[in-house]
Order: C-alpha cells, then sequence, then structure tokens
C-alpha cells in the first residue's frame, strides 16, 4: 500500500494560506475605516472653517434659528437617525442568514436616505426663495436682515450639500447592495461594510445639525 505524500508546495496549492488581514479585519472593511477617517477630515475642515468664518463676523451674522426651518430639519434629523436602527437591523437580519428580512430592511434604510434628501431640496428651495443663495445674499432675505454676513450662506451650503452628496451616495450603494442580494452575490462583511458608511454619515449629520442649526 502507496503512503500518499503530499509535498508542502502541493498543499499550498490546493489549500492557500489566509492572507493576513491587518488589524484584524477583512480588507474592505479596513479600507472603508481607512476612507471613513480621510473624508472625517475633510468634514472637520468644512465646519471649522464655519465656526471660525461665524465667530468673526459676529456683529454681521444671521441668526440660524430666525432663518432655518428647525422642526422640519429636527424631523429630518430623526428620520436619518431611523435609518441607523433599520441599518442595524439589516445587518443583524444579515448575521442570521435572513435574506427576506436583509432586503426589507436595506429598501427601508433607502427609503430613510431619500426622504431626507427630498426634505433637504425641500429646504434649499424655500432657502433660495427668500433670498439665501450660496454666492450672494438677496431679496427679502437682505430686508430681514439687514447687513447680513454673504459668509452665511456660502458656508452653510458648503456642510450641508457636502453631506447631502454622501447621502446621495449611500442611497447609490445600498440600492446597489440591495440589487447584489436579490441575485445572490453578498457577505455578512459586504453588508456591514455599508453599514460603517452609513452610521458615519447619520453621526456627521449630527455634528453638521447641532453646529448649524442648533449653535
Amino acid at each position: 500500500m502507496e503512503a500518499a505524500i503530499q509535498s508542502p508546495e502541493m498543499v499550498h496549492r490546493h489549500h492557500p494560506l489566509p492572507q493576513a488581514q491587518p488589524f484584524g479585519v477583512t480588507n474592505g472593511k479596513f479600507a472603508m475605516w481607512l476612507f471613513l477617517g480621510s473624508d472625517g477630515m475633510s468634514f472637520m475642515g468644512l465646519i471649522a472653517t464655519y465656526v471660525a468664518l461665524r465667530l468673526g463676523n459676529l456683529a454681521t451674522w444671521p441668526d440660524p434659528t430666525t432663518i432655518l426651518n428647525i422642526p422640519l430639519t429636527a424631523l429630518n434629523t430623526f428620520i436619518l437617525i431611523c435609518s441607523s436602527v433599520t441599518m442595524v437591523k439589516a445587518f443583524a437580519a444579515a448575521q442570521e442568514g435572513n435574506v427576506a428580512g436583509l432586503k426589507k430592511w436595506l429598501a427601508f434604510t433607502m427609503l430613510g436616505g431619500t426622504i431626507f434628501l427630498g426634505i433637504q431640496a425641500y429646504e434649499y428651495y424655500h432657502l433660495i426663495h427668500e433670498g439665501l443663495y450660496p454666492w450672494a445674499l438677496i431679496g427679502e432675505f437682505l430686508e430681514k436682515n439687514p447687513g447680513a454676513s454673504s459668509l452665511f450662506g456660502a458656508t452653510f451650503y458648503a456642510c450641508t450639500c457636502f453631506h447631502g452628496c454622501h447621502v446621495l451616495s449611500g442611497v447609490i450603494y445600498l440600492g446597489l447592495t440591495l440589487l447584489f442580494v436579490t441575485r445572490g452575490r453578498w457577505s455578512t462583511s459586504s453588508i456591514e461594510i455599508v453599514g460603517l458608511y452609513w452610521h458615519f454619515v447619520d453621526l456627521v449629520w449630527i455634528v453638521i445639525f447641532t453646529i448649524i442649526y442648533l449653535f
């Protein structure tokens, strides 16, 4: 009886050694953390610019609480927070192998992001109608806020629109993920990665809402 002896090269050829993963996480998750770290610095730069310009122009800076629709934006913030909850439920369904539940909660998360964008577009429409433009202040806005600094409009739109682009990207990302789930091409790790992005977007908005709308 001949002994079946395989060389180490043959063993590695059929059963390759797993690649070392940085910090004990998958390559995809590590890449997402790197992206979110760099993206977070971009948001920090925009928010810091808003704060610095506001502190340097206190005499002409409009009172955001008299210009912005705080109750509507608070509702929008609540909707976005709820979408984070549905994202958590989507990941839990993925861990359980519940494909139907995963599809449902991903769809609800997409819906929350879409509603958020719709309300933000509605807010922009009314602000522009009142004369709050990114590049200048005109019309009724100057009548209600004489001598107001146009830097308010520029920094307001820069911060909120930059975040809105991230929400739009997240909705598209969720839609593609839902498509892959429908086709059976998904993994728990892929759902976790899209969840990291969505939670980051939600967290950043809470900071923007607090600093721009409430303070």
